[in-house]
């Protein structure tokens, strides 16, 4: 177990910690299709408490994928969270209103009612998701920025990382690849969305118009994510040469790091097909309610599959275009073989906390929502 080992270790559980962020957005997907699967004020409050009860694994997940970045590359952190730093504040404010929206949605005395804090939610589910696949995107287009650790030394101002343009990560929203990334999270997350409340809720109306959001939804997130899925292939990615840590472009990058890593190619191909078969029950079982779980473990392994051809593989995970030798890797960004010795020894009760949040999603989705539960103001809390 070197340094080396640890690095790559750690770059997993971010992947992981991130491929789980993007199943948990159905609850923004969800959140997106309040007006749309909600004709009623009594049908938009079944939705918003199904969704209530689970979007703080979204948020806890969130912080959880940023902190990890942190503690792990801290470089990263730094560089993305300290230069492109619009995006994220963006984000963080998307999610401060979804919080606030549910807390204050069905307190007494809120002047604002209930719909100013809906359209909080719906705007948190269409702005939040597009903001956080464009910027992931750039992980694949590259940034501008440059990286100088001599600078540390510089008393006056011990900056590592600047930013090369006055946009400060704004501009990733004007790539058409990072666009399309950001519209294939955001469908599948109204697809997740979708076929989550066909599991949760029992009512015959909300299951009819879920399924058909599924298919609605489905058609243009695969159009986007193949496209973008096949331009990645196609492109050239930013290889690392490990004898020297020197970064160069290479054609096919991201498809030889698939072909190089089969183990990873594999779990792409299976979340793939477990996404489309989960897309499938939701479509043509009228029966079946379990679509969530067969797409979300596919979204799951698809996400993890595409993180790791980016750090895996003398691959740069968060290239700059200004000046390739800035581009950071999991070997030049990451903390001391002390720091990750110490955190992955926490990091064992990992499987301990998710079987707890497993126990406890069980326990919520015990009994479905449905109209009755909706009119004890005790059980209708968001």
């Amino acid at each position: 177990m070197d340094y080396a080992f640890f690095q790559e270790y750690w770059w997993f559980l971010v992947s992981l910690l991130g491929a789980l962020l993007v199943f948990l957005f159905f609850v923004q997907g969800g959140q997106s299709l309040l007006y749309t699967i909600g004709k009623t004020e009594e049908e938009r409050t079944m939705l918003v408490n199904s969704l209530g009860r689970k979007w703080e694994y979204t948020f806890t997940t969130l912080v959880t994928f940023g902190g990890g970045f942190f503690a792990s590359f801290p470089l990263f952190y730094s560089t993305s969270f300290g230069g492109a730093y619009w995006p994220w504040m963006l984000i963080l404010l998307c999610f401060v209103m979804q919080a606030v929206s549910y807390e204050l949605r069905q307190k007494k005395g809120n002047f604002l009612g209930h719909t100013t804090y809906e359209v909080f939610l719906v705007l948190n589910g269409f702005i939040g998701l597009l903001l956080f696949g464009t910027a992931v995107g750039t992980f694949f287009t590259g940034s501008e920025f440059l990286v100088n650790k001599e600078n540390i030394t510089q008393l006056s101002m011990p900056v590592i990382s600047t930013w090369q343009n006055p946009w400060h990560g704004l501009e990733a929203a004007f790539s058409i690849r990072n666009l399309l990334l950001g519209l294939a999270i955001f469908f599948l997350a109204r697809v997740l969305g979708s076929l989550y409340f066909i599991n949760n809720i029992h009512n015959t109306n909300i299951n009819n118009r879920s399924r058909k959001q599924v298919l609605i939804n489905a058609i243009p997130f695969l159009v986007t994510f193949l496209t973008f899925f096949i331009w990645t292939l196609c492109a050239k990615g930013f290889a690392v040469k490990p004898e020297t840590g020197e970064v160069y472009m290479q054609a096919g990058k991201y498809f030889f790091n698939f072909i190089q890593m089969p183990v990873v190619g594999i779990m792409m191909l299976l979340g793939v097909v477990s996404l489309l078969y989960g897309i499938g029950v939701g479509v043509f079982s009228s029966k079946s309610t379990k679509g969530i779980w067969f797409a979300g473990l596919g979204t799951v392994l698809a996400v993890l599959s595409l993180l790791l051809i980016l750090g895996y593989n003398n691959t740069s995970f968060y290239p700059s275009v200004s000046d390739l030798q800035s581009s950071l890797t999991i070997r030049n960004s990451s903390s001391s073989l002390f720091t990750l010795k110490a955190m992955s020894i926490v990091s064992l009760f990992i499987p301990f906390v998710l079987a707890y949040i497993f126990y406890a999603w069980y326990l919520m989705d015990k009994k479905k929502i449905d109209n009755k539960e909706m009119q004890n103001e005790n059980n209708a809390q968001y």
